[in-house]
């Protein structure tokens, strides 16, 4: 679902990490000396202060604080740090979720991902959940759903997307509108079907049911809907075979409807001209990225006074501020400027939370899918847009403004191409400043779509430069070393993409950046082919300047290199490895990488197998490496002794057609082992036959 760049280029010319473990019973902890004068001596913290420090920590950082002694033991499975839960980035399953239990008795918000954690919700009795979120739903049936609106009777809130909920059928919803009469929010994603039945369950078992999101949504109810009399907010973004003559003749006579959202979808402009002007209360009107509507140049909405009507072709700031200050004042910062503002328009207090929701998901959508048209939309408004909505106080909002931020600037994923105008201003607007600040968060999730954001914009050497300067070559390699696989993993190609400019590789030095990448490796060596090629990637960038190739060596880099290009099947971890070790055994100090590579069990084996590689980036990388490390008399006996004349011959034999890099490399290869009286008679007597 998410676009993310891949660095493969910087050439110049050619063990397991042990966590600190705390014991279990440690009050003898406790009984050290009194601290030095002037040290803070951590055992007389009051009680509240130790909570507020823990509910700022993520879970596993929580966990490890807590179990230095028994008396933070105690204090970390204080209930109210545990009122909510964001589990996507765990594995949570039964057994987790019957180890967790104990203390999820007050639970009431849970954030969750893909259908494994689905199953085990269940599982933490939570009986007094008021809010479930969750994402990655592809796989969730009926079934699931259906048991855990039945255990969860007091839910408010149910949100599942925005990928689509392909298994999730019009039963499982009259199955939440029967189990969950408190329901106030619901926003599906991706129903195939949202029938008569399931719409007129809702309207007459939720009475509260304010704001309805059946999005991306494949065939939905009209006339059903224009039933549900309590909702406020509806959004239909992104559904396709509505029938707007119904739409239109319905939904204006809902008497409590303020917002609605027909964003992505064909809705013209007579539909829309008739909800502005026969619905009474409705205040907002969103219909970006609707192609029909904006084919009418025509078509104006200004004359409908205390209604704003978002669309490409309006000025969105000016009718935010209109809205929001009844004024016509503009500014990029409204939604900021609105939460720190003093005001008392209770709907205003309730349309902005929603705005923002939508705003960012339809945003997000249409960066997803690129269409010719928006370029001017994207660089005038859309970047400014997302930026003011990484301000927003709820969180997914943040998390879905960045990964917008590091979607809708790329052109194409695997040539590492974006689009220098849009990531620049993100730059003039401070999004730098911003993302960087978003890393920073103790939340992971923030901290994983802020750093593919910086890497992705880094990309263009401008942005780089701004990151670089903001202090973001010292965050990122702070986050590399998080024990959350995909804070690491965003945080390496950050780092893959920064390490691309000469000026930034001692800086990458300095911060440490050189240890964390190798110690990614070792940490995530058996899963995790996403991190291993950003770290491996990384390396090989940095392997490229001389004296941080002498650092990569002594961080333990030729180990954790070879143990890739001999253990990983992924080609895109093999491609990158192999190009480190090249780049180590011609830079630093190259006689002793050189040797070093050489010498390393199974590294020459390895890389001599890698030629055989279906993959031509592999062959490629593979040769160059073997052509570097044959400058040394040692390494031409071994490589030759590995089976590498065969195999170098049969490449050059194959690679006819091949680009002109591999074509060089396997050449330079042969030469290089030809060198030796030995291999030259060898090499003569495999052409030969």
């Amino acid at each position: 679902m998410n676009r993310r760049v891949r660095r493969k280029v910087a050439r110049k010319n050619k063990g397991n990490v042990v966590q600190s473990s705390f014991p279990e019973d440690q009050d003898e902890v406790l009984d050290l000396e009194p601290q030095r004068q002037g040290f803070v001596d951590w055992k007389c913290l009051p009680d509240d202060t130790v909570i507020q420090l823990l509910s700022c920590l993520s879970y596993q950082d929580r966990a490890s604080l807590s179990s230095t002694c028994k008396t933070w033991r105690s204090l970390g499975s204080s209930l109210c740090l545990w009122s909510s839960l964001d589990l996507r980035s765990h594995r949570f399953d039964a057994g987790m979720a019957s180890s967790l239990a104990p203390r999820c008795v007050h639970l009431q918000k849970l954030r969750f991902r893909g259908a494994e954690s689905a199953d085990a919700i269940i599982h933490l009795r939570a009986r007094n959940l008021r809010e479930l979120s969750g994402d990655y739903c592809r796989k969730i049936t009926d079934a699931t759903l259906s048991v855990i609106v039945a255990r969860h009777e007091l839910l408010e809130s149910l949100q599942l997307g925005p990928d689509f909920c392909e298994r999730i059928s019009s039963d499982a919803i009259k199955a939440i509108a029967h189990c969950c009469p408190k329901l106030n929010k619901l926003r599906l994603s991706g129903i195939r079907d949202v029938n008569a039945d399931a719409i007129n369950a809702l309207a007459k078992h939720c009475p509260k049911l304010t704001d309805i999101g059946f999005i991306d949504c494949l065939n939905v109810d009209e006339v059903a809907l224009g039933n549900v009399l309590s909702v406020r907010f509806l959004s239909v973004a992104g559904t396709s075979s509505m029938k707007w003559g119904v739409v239109s003749h319905l939904w204006h006579k809902l008497p409590n409807l303020i917002g609605l959202d027909v964003s992505r979808t064909d809705v013209g402009p007579s539909a829309l001209l008739r909800m502005l002007s026969l619905s009474q209360n409705l205040r907002v009107l969103i219909a970006l990225n609707c192609p029909i509507l904006e084919e009418d140049t025509s078509f104006s909405a200004s004359k409908y006074k205390n209604k704003l009507l978002i669309s490409l072709r309006t000025d969105i700031f000016k009718g935010l501020a209109s809205l929001l200050f009844d004024n016509t004042r503009r500014g990029n910062n409204v939604f900021l400027d609105w939460r720190t503002s003093k005001n008392n328009d209770k709907d205003l207090n309730e349309i902005i939370p929603w705005l923002e929701w939508m705003l960012s998901h339809t945003l997000l959508r249409s960066a997803e899918s690129p269409q010719q048209g928006l370029d001017s939309f994207w660089v005038e408004q859309g970047g400014a847009l997302l930026l003011s909505l990484m301000q927003s106080s709820q969180e997914d909002v943040q998390e879905r403004a960045a990964t917008g931020l590091a979607t809708f600037v790329v052109i194409d994923d695997e040539n590492a191409s974006i689009d220098c105008g849009r990531a620049e201003a993100v730059m003039r607007d401070g999004g730098i400043r911003l993302l960087l600040g978003l890393a920073k968060s103790w939340r992971e999730g923030l901290q994983s779509e802020a750093a593919k954001a910086i890497a992705n914009l880094s990309v263009n050497a401008n942005v780089a430069k701004a990151v670089a300067e903001e202090g973001g070559i010292q965050i990122l390699a702070g986050l590399a070393r998080s024990m959350n696989k995909l804070v690491a993993e965003e945080a390496a190609g950050g780092l893959w993409n920064l390490s691309v400019g000469e000026e930034h590789k001692g800086a990458i030095a300095e911060a440490g950046g050189i240890q964390a990448l190798v110690d990614l490796i070792f940490k995530w060596s058996s899963s995790g082919d996403g991190v291993l090629e950003r770290a491996a990637g990384a390396l090989a960038n940095l392997a490229a300047d001389d004296k941080c190739s002498t650092e990569v060596a002594l961080a333990g880099g030729v180990h954790a290199l070879v143990m890739l290009a001999r253990n990983c099947k992924f080609e895109g971890v093999q491609e990158q490895a192999a190009r480190a070790l090249a780049n180590l055994a011609a830079h630093g100090d190259s006689n002793s990488n050189n040797a070093a590579v050489g010498q390393e069990a199974g590294a020459l084996e390895a890389l001599v197998q890698l030629t055989c590689s279906p993959h031509e980036g592999v062959r490629q990388e593979a040769a160059g490496a073997l052509w570097n490390l044959s400058f040394d008399d040692r390494n031409r006996e071994a490589i030759a002794a590995a089976g590498g004349v065969q195999a170098l011959v049969a490449l050059a034999q194959a690679c006819a057609n091949a680009s002109p890099g591999l074509q060089e490399r396997a050449a330079g290869a042969l030469w290089g082992l030809s060198v030796s009286e030995t291999n030259s008679g060898n090499l003569q007597g495999v052409v030969a036959d």
